[in-house]
């Protein structure tokens, strides 16, 4: 029981560090008009903290080697080592929406997206903790949040624009800012499945080294293919704070390795999610983005407490 409470008290800073590194992401993106540059920079920085660390300390290799043994006993499979890929694309969402629709509305986005893809997750039994059924609450908060994601959208009008926007993308339709972490949210909870397995049997560093090798991969193929047509992004910033993002990536998906093999994905999905919610408000409120804080952005925020509340119900009666 303890250790479940604390599972819950870590799963909310995991989601309030979450938050905090999407409004880094989405300034340097705007700073350096480019949100993928923003998300490789990230994603690059937490690579080489965590090739530092592997470096300097023997058993943070033997977790490695014995995730390979594990890939040629056929105990984890390769596509369980691809956590990182979803994690590339919900920091380079980061990177492009953020600074023109806020922290709040990306998070509601977001927490969409997670909801219903962790009725998949835990469903198939993807994550360590094994299948958890889907029952009537955990249909409707699913349903809840994205109705939250209409609200979210409504007052918003025009184009996409935006300096982080890459130029293939900018007089795209509007819905494609709130789209993007949408999508970002699907792919969280079969990252965190996926991360789970790994680090059930590597240890919570490996699975961290997995995730940012494959998803620092992709992002630099992608941002390759940007260069090339555009060139390079200029005017990077100067404060330090800007390149914290990719250390508190690191903190807080080592953290979520631990965390989903004590309370499983969906109770993970709903604790960080408060803790998102809790710190995209606070950080609209305080330091605000884009639009700042609308009031459609509240009452889908609030919509999305429900959301989490309803589902969450399930969990506590099982």
């Amino acid at each position: 029981m303890v250790r479940r409470r604390f599972g819950l008290i870590f799963g909310g800073s995991i989601g309030a560090g979450v938050a905090v590194q999407a409004r880094i992401n989405g300034e340097l993106g705007a700073r350096v008009g480019d949100g993928i540059a923003a998300a490789v920079i990230s994603f690059g920085t937490g690579l080489l903290l965590l090739a530092i660390a592997f470096a300097v300390s023997r058993r943070l290799r033997a977790g490695v080697g014995e995730v390979r043994r594990a890939l040629r006993a056929g105990r984890l499979r390769g596509w369980h080592l691809l956590g990182g890929l979803c994690g590339a694309f919900f920091v380079a969402c980061q990177g492009l929406t953020v600074a023109a629709i806020g922290v709040t509305a990306f998070t509601v986005a977001v927490v969409a997206g997670q909801l219903v893809s962790s009725l998949v997750v835990d469903r198939l039994g993807i994550g360590p903790a094994g299948r958890t059924p889907v029952t009537v609450f955990r249909s409707t908060g699913a349903g809840l949040a994205l109705v939250a994601v209409l609200l979210a959208v409504v007052g918003r009008h025009g184009g996409v624009g935006g300096l982080s926007v890459p130029e293939a993308f900018r007089g795209g339709p509007q819905i494609l800012l709130i789209g993007l972490p949408l999508l970002a949210g699907f792919g969280v909870a079969w990252q965190q499945a996926v991360n789970g397995r790994v680090g059930a049997v590597g240890g919570p560093p490996s699975a961290t080294l997995a995730n940012f090798v494959t998803g620092t991969a992709a992002l630099l193929l992608v941002e390759a293919a940007l260069i090339a047509g555009n060139g390079w992004p200029t005017g990077f910033p100067a404060e330090p704070w800007y390149y914290l993002g990719g250390v508190i990536g690191v903190a807080f998906i080592a953290l979520a390795v631990v965390v989903v093999r004590r309370i499983g994905v969906l109770l993970l999905g709903l604790t960080s999610v408060a803790g998102q919610l809790s710190m995209s408000l606070l950080l609209d409120v305080v330091v605000p983005a884009g639009p700042g804080l609308t009031a459609s952005a509240v009452v889908g925020c609030v919509l999305t407490f429900v959301a989490v509340g309803s589902a969450a119900r399930t969990r506590t009666a099982e």
